[in-house]
């Protein structure tokens, strides 16, 4: 658990249990559509979710990377903030995150101990009725509520876990809701049409509050808008309000100029890769103008440090160097498509390998279709997550989009990292910086290359 494999403290012990008791529950991604068990802990909590203002994040891709931005720009303004993000790469308290830093081990434990009594008898009482227990998501929310009602918050900045409208975190009230890219993803369990997977994400949008609304197609905007008019939101579009006016690529990152409803801000640096990052700190800016209602753009001294301290860990991320090792979570075509861009205006590598490994409800051949042109060669893998496709049948795929010339199958991912570093080195005359590789298929593939490589 302590991502290092070293001995645990007596607090990680605890964690370990406590963090495999809540996950026997179903899994985050297995949900039904009712919010009635959290809403019951909440209302025998005292309703934390109500103790502080409110920003919810949903949209396909994006959503952790603006939901870092906006708490990073509200703790620069000195407001006291909670995070609640998933899923994690290292450890389960990275999700809930007070003034930008997780919990502790200890923390965690007290927080489960704390709201324990009430999960148990909303499980009792669901369970008498035919019902489950609550899963492992509706746990972690109730958890993350509580902590940040004890700490007491300012502003919580609370990232979806799955659609919108019956996602665990839609029982609170939000002040501002960010709706992000709205692509294909979770189809089996948010419908396989756009206008399906847009109705369910607009379900955040609540009445009086302000919707930031990216730039989305044009069937998705129809659906979005309408729900906004339909509980009177007031609503600042990406394209119509707010607008990615200019951006160069810069060592490190890149520089931004962008305009919101309160004004132009120029000359911003962000230390991330790829235009995508560039829209995301768009909806940051203009989330927390909405929640501040500033009336104008926020002061620079506040907006260039917290952008210029922002990170995101796992998104186009430099592990490693000599050669270059990049880790990406990008586990559906969009997000891919993203990757595959940020990777080409940022990187100059003369050979790049891939190190691929995709959980089986995800589209295979599209994923490795999108990331075909940018790898010499790719090294196909899993990761020790349960639902990932076996190496062999990546492979055939693989085979499939790249020729089997230029597919390698390792079954495990430290010996793949391994290989795709040999295999990105011999093609370079020995020399590491024209060299890279990209780790990237999941979110599991993500996290264990981090922790494999130290950054866990």
């Amino acid at each position: 658990m302590n991502g290092h494999g070293g001995p645990l403290s007596g607090g990680e012990e605890a964690l370990r249990e406590v963090y495999a008791g809540i996950l026997a529950r179903n899994p985050e991604h297995d949900f039904e559509p009712t919010l009635d068990r959290v809403r019951e802990v909440c209302d025998l909590l005292g309703n934390p979710e109500r103790a502080y203002r409110v920003v919810h994040v949903t949209g396909t891709n994006g959503k952790t990377s603006t939901t870092r931005m906006v708490e990073r720009l509200l703790r620069e303004h000195g407001l006291r903030t909670g995070r609640f993000t998933s899923p994690h790469l290292t450890s389960v308290t990275e999700r809930i995150a007070i003034d930008g830093e997780p919990v502790t081990p200890d923390r965690f434990v007290e927080l489960w101990n704390d709201v324990a009594p009430y999960v148990h008898m909303v499980d009792q009482r669901s369970q008498a009725a035919g019902g489950p227990r609550m899963s492992f998501f509706e746990v972690l929310t109730v958890m993350a509520f509580a902590a940040f009602a004890d700490a007491p918050v300012d502003v919580a900045v609370i990232e979806v876990g799955l659609g919108g409208s019956w996602d665990a975190t839609n029982v609170v009230q939000a002040d501002v809701a960010v709706i992000a890219p709205i692509s294909y993803d979770h189809e089996r369990w948010l419908g396989h049409e756009l206008v399906d997977i847009a109705g369910e994400k607009a379900g955040i949008v609540k009445e009086g509050s302000t919707l930031v609304l990216a730039e989305q197609r044009e069937e998705v905007d129809g659906v979005v808008l309408a729900a906004a008019a339909a509980v009177g939101a007031r609503v600042v579009r990406e394209g119509v309000d707010l607008e990615v006016v200019d951006r160069q690529v810069a060592v490190g990152g890149q520089v931004l100029s962008l305009r919101t409803t309160g004004g132009l801000y120029t000359e911003v640096f962000l230390p991330l890769h790829g235009a995508h990052q560039a829209h995301n700190s768009l909806l940051a800016l203009a989330a927390v103008e909405a929640l501040l209602r500033s009336g104008g753009a926020l002061a620079g001294e506040t907006v260039e440090p917290a952008f210029a301290d922002m990170h995101s860990p796992g998104r186009l991320e430099v592990v490693r160097t000599s050669p270059t090792v990049l880790v990406d979570a990008a586990h559906n075509p969009a997000g891919v498509d993203a990757l595959v861009a940020g990777v080409q205006e940022a990187f100059t590598f003369e050979r790049l390998v891939g190190v691929v490994g995709i959980l089986e409800d995800k589209d295979a051949e599209q994923i490795l279709s999108g990331l075909e042109p940018l790898f010499d060669e790719v090294v196909v893998t899993r990761s020790t997550s349960s639902r990932a496709y076996d190496v062999d049948e990546l492979a055939a795929i693989a085979a499939e989009v790249f020729g089997e010339d230029r597919v390698h199958a390792v079954e495990r991912l430290d010996e793949a990292i391994s290989r795709a570093v040999e295999l990105s080195e011999g093609g370079t005359d020995g020399s590491p910086t024209g060299a890279g590789v990209l780790v990237t298929g999941s979110v599991t593939m993500a996290a264990e290359a981090r922790i494999l490589l130290g950054r866990g």
